[in-house]
């Protein structure tokens, strides 16, 4: 095996098990936690982990397998069948992203009628939207026989095994699906999150006002605490940008290299090295891997639910291992008793043999 084909095995390998882990973990809070479950975007974050928990079990094991063994994986059936949820979640897991810049935009800019323009119905059809706008590219795709496995990027997912003829057609449905997929998630991630940040850059702003105010009047404050509420306004400030960076940051980074790869491979006919496609297609999975952090377990309320699950569970454990302890311990002072009637015994016994006889 190639240097390059272990690292990009070892690469799936560990964006396999970070997305199954992650995203069963986003899964078992959204089910614990009664109060993530009544909120809006809980059912973007639900939705969201659904795809990603399939694009994990699905098209990613298909792809390690395409590496290790340079063979079709499966069937022809069974590799369309593949490569038609390999586009569907994928597009499924852009829009659901989309749909949560646009509630956090909502919630960040009209707060005080933030439950009145964002309401579980509101959600709901958001949400059929994604699955008919994912299921009609991917049908599509299906019924015109431009799903199977490609060899450059070692996974079933897109390719035109038509004839030369369908070039063309094939050409206009990737563009346009990437047009309104990829390049239409992120001028709304762009949009939406950048007005969230001068939101709150302008709210930071009025704090630091205000900050600034209460130090020149508290003449007598001692220097650390000045300095220490100066370096909160640094972090605030630094911490918005941070947020809106990963937001739009992890999916550029994710998805820009494949998307613009499968467009390249339009209009070129010699194949460009299979690492790089593989590779790219890697960086796309790995978005599924980074989005349970992004949107979910980073956040105080998964955090906290995270903490109260393993605590309950160390707590049931405690008390299995003191029941345990106390039953042993029964036992113990069972013996314990038994042993002492038996050596009475035998004492009474010992008296009766040494009486003298008369």
């Amino acid at each position: 095996m190639h240097i390059a084909e272990l690292a990009l095995s070892l690469l799936l390998v560990g964006i396999i098990v970070v997305s199954l882990l992650s995203n069963v973990v986003v899964l078992i809070c959204f089910l614990y936690n009664a109060d993530i479950r009544k909120q809006v975007p809980g059912l973007f974050i639900l939705n969201l982990t659904f795809c990603n928990l399939l694009l994990s079990a699905s098209s990613m094991p298909l792809t390690l397998f395409g590496v290790l063994s340079n063979a079709h994986p499966g069937g022809h059936v069974f590799c369309q069948v593949v490569g038609f949820l390999d586009t569907f979640l994928t597009t499924n897991s852009m829009l659901s992203m989309a749909a949560l810049s646009i509630d956090r935009w909502v919630a960040v800019v009209f707060p005080l009628s933030y439950h009145s323009r964002i309401r579980h119905r509101d959600a709901v059809i958001a949400l059929a939207y994604t699955w008919v706008h994912s299921l009609s590219f991917s049908v599509v795709a299906a019924c015109l026989s431009w799903v199977g496995y490609h060899q450059w990027y070692a996974s079933c997912t897109l390719c035109n095994n038509r004839a030369i003829n369908a070039k063309t057609q094939f050409a206009i449905y990737t563009l346009v699906l990437h047009s309104l997929t990829f390049l239409l998630v992120s001028v709304v991630l762009c949009v939406t999150y950048l007005k969230v940040l001068k939101v709150a850059r302008f709210h930071c702003k009025r704090i630091d006002v205000i900050t600034m105010q209460t130090l020149v009047l508290l003449v007598d404050i001692h220097p650390s605490i000045r300095q220490r509420c100066l370096d909160e306004q640094k972090r605030r400030r630094q911490r918005a940008t941070r947020k809106i960076s990963t937001f739009i940051g992890t999916f550029i980074i994710c998805f820009t290299p494949y998307v613009i790869t499968r467009i390249v491979e339009l209009f070129v006919t010699e194949p460009f090295n299979p690492y790089w496609g593989v590779l790219s297609k890697s960086l796309a999975y790995s978005k599924a891997a980074c989005d349970p952090f992004v949107y979910s377990l980073l956040r105080h309320q998964y955090r906290k639910t995270c903490s109260d699950i393993v605590n309950r569970l160390m707590q049931r454990s405690s008390l299995n291992a003191s029941r345990h302890q106390q039953e042993n311990g029964k036992i113990g002072k069972t013996e314990e008793v038994r042993k002492v009637r038996m050596s009475k015994e035998i004492m009474k016994n010992e008296e009766v043999e040494t009486r003298p006889t008369n």
